[in-house]
């Protein structure tokens, strides 16, 4: 692991937080990299940045059980933290298709959209509240009715009210010829595997990264 400077550190939502590093390295959109502080074990994050970009951003959000975000949100411009190199197999193409995530789960499909590769894309974000969809102006911007935010616990303009399990379960015309990319908790990912499977998605065009 190399130890890198932090360049920002800044709340972009109640608990939630992106971190900014210097790039020192390549890698391709939907990829991890492990982060560590003060000796603690390293935990993997997916990078947030576009491909060409400058920075790695990574995007977290705080576990009060946690131990490694509490200790992030107080990290500085100017401090130290341990980055490792990126790995992982989680990538997407510029052909039609839809983005499935939960939570930080937008992380890689964030670095996706800042790489290039949302041409024909539908994004489908699942959150708790109004605050829980990250990014959420660049997407607008640019998928406009593509762009569907589930809010569990909240009702507003422009929102589905339910889980986003519950919008799938509501689609009937699902193109069964694109990938179907899911990002987010293991029980999200196979809640929507199992609901695209029964809407006839072949297996093979389902890619799925968990983050626990």
């Amino acid at each position: 692991m190399k130890i890198v400077e932090i360049t920002e550190n800044k709340e972009i939502a109640p608990n939630a937080y992106v971190i900014e590093f210097k790039r020192t390295f390549d890698f391709q959109p939907g990829q991890v990299v492990s982060l560590s502080i003060n000796g603690h074990e390293p935990r993997m994050y997916s990078i947030a940045s576009g491909s060409n970009e400058d920075t790695i951003r990574i995007l977290y959000d705080i576990k009060p059980d946690g131990e490694l975000t509490p200790l992030l949100k107080h990290l500085k411009k100017g401090d130290s933290i341990k980055v490792s190199g990126p790995v992982g197999k989680f990538s997407g193409d510029d052909q039609p298709g839809f983005w499935i995530a939960n939570g930080t789960g937008i992380a890689p499909f964030y670095s996706m959209f800042r790489s290039g590769l949302a041409t024909g894309k539908t994004l489908i974000h699942g959150g708790r509240t109004q605050n829980s969809f990250y990014f959420q102006d660049e997407f607008y911007n640019y998928f406009h009715d593509k762009y569907i935010r589930c809010a569990s616990k909240a009702h507003g303009k422009g929102l589905y009210s339910g889980r986003l399990t519950s919008y799938l379960k509501e689609q009937n015309n699902l193109p069964t010829n694109q990938k179907y990319y899911l990002c987010g908790s293991p029980e999200m990912v196979v809640e929507v595997r199992d609901i695209l499977i029964s809407k006839h998605i072949p297996f093979g065009n389902i890619v799925a990264e968990i983050y626990f």
